[in-house]
């Protein structure tokens, strides 16, 4: 088995959201930028962050990134006070804000981070409008997605 194939995390990834996807029927995503500081930026680089319970807040125009919790290197941030789960802005454009806004705004929408990546320099993150799923609606997708990994394998085990 070769390397290439035993990591199965593009290198640009720094963490993923797979709560979201199973709590959540994900509809739109969008592509923010995060306004950080430097000993976050260090901490990123090691891939020191969770997404678990995070959403975003749109209040007066602006998004703001809540329960993302980065987790300071011990060495990088001695002569500041460092607090892991600080709100952090995202930059997104005006249309993409106003869109956001008006979809959170229905009852059952809400907008939840899904992961943070690197593009070149800059960290990324992708915003995603989605609707909460119920319990039917989660073990449904549970059975789906365990139908189509046995049906990769029967055609897996048929082929050889």
């Amino acid at each position: 088995m070769s390397k290439a194939n035993k990591s199965r995390t593009p290198d640009n990834l720094i963490v993923q959201n797979k709560k979201a996807r199973h709590d959540y029927f994900i509809q739109d995503s969008f592509e923010a930028g995060i306004q950080l500081q430097g000993w976050e930026v260090k901490s990123l680089r090691q891939r020191k962050a969770q997404l678990v319970d995070s959403y975003v807040l749109i209040k007066s125009g602006e998004a703001f990134l809540l329960g993302c919790h980065i987790t300071p290197l011990e060495t990088a941030s001695t002569h500041v006070i460092a607090d892991p789960g600080r709100i952090r802005k995202l930059l997104l454009h005006k249309k993409e804000l106003a869109q956001l806004f008006s979809a959170t705004q229905q009852k059952g929408q809400t907008c939840v981070c899904t992961r943070l990546y690197w593009k070149d320099h800059l960290v990324k993150a992708q915003v995603a409008l989605a609707k909460g799923k119920q319990s039917h609606d989660k073990r449904s997708s549970i059975k789906d997605r365990e139908w189509n990994i046995d049906k990769q394998r029967i055609v897996r085990h048929s082929n050889r």
